[in-house]
């Protein structure tokens, strides 16, 4: 049986942010429904809206990938329950928050070092607004619009 899409947004920040703590996960939820209700460009072409579409889309989340750089990938939304702060947290931005700061960001990485790249991703869609805890946040450039 399918998650519903409260609980495979909860899994999904669990196993985004998990570590991070409150802002780090309530800063990757707020992208991906960034990513729900943009009015333009490649998440709106390809979402239309929908949770579950932004979430499922192809090569968009490491933890939707079984398998990564050819092995198995230990962390995944299938590999652990989320526990109530997940849960919250999904109901929190579902509920129409936004954490400061990422409020229009598309887009998040773990450079893992300090420095976060000026561009991500590599198309340089984005460009760099903040970094919280461990995750760089970027906000669409004009090339956005084109995707």
């Amino acid at each position: 049986m399918p998650y519903s899409e409260r609980e495979l947004f909860a899994r999904l920040i669990k196993c985004e942010a998990g570590g991070e703590g409150l802002n780090g996960m309530r800063a990757v939820a707020t992208t991906v429904m960034n990513r729900v209700h943009v009015a333009y460009g490649q998440y709106l072409r390809t979402g239309q809206g929908d949770l579950r579409k932004v979430i499922e889309e192809e090569c968009e989340f490491t933890c939707l990938k079984p398998t990564l750089y050819g092995q198995v990938n230990p962390q995944t939304v299938w590999s652990s329950e989320p526990e109530q702060i997940h849960y919250d947290v999904a109901d929190w931005a579902l509920s129409g928050n936004k954490l400061y700061g990422v409020d229009e960001c598309l887009w998040y990485y773990n450079p893992f070092i300090p420095e976060c790249a000026p561009y991500f991703p590599p198309t340089r869609t984005g460009v760099i607004q903040t970094r919280v805890t461990q995750h760089c946040f970027y906000i669409p450039t004009s090339l956005y619009s084109q995707t």
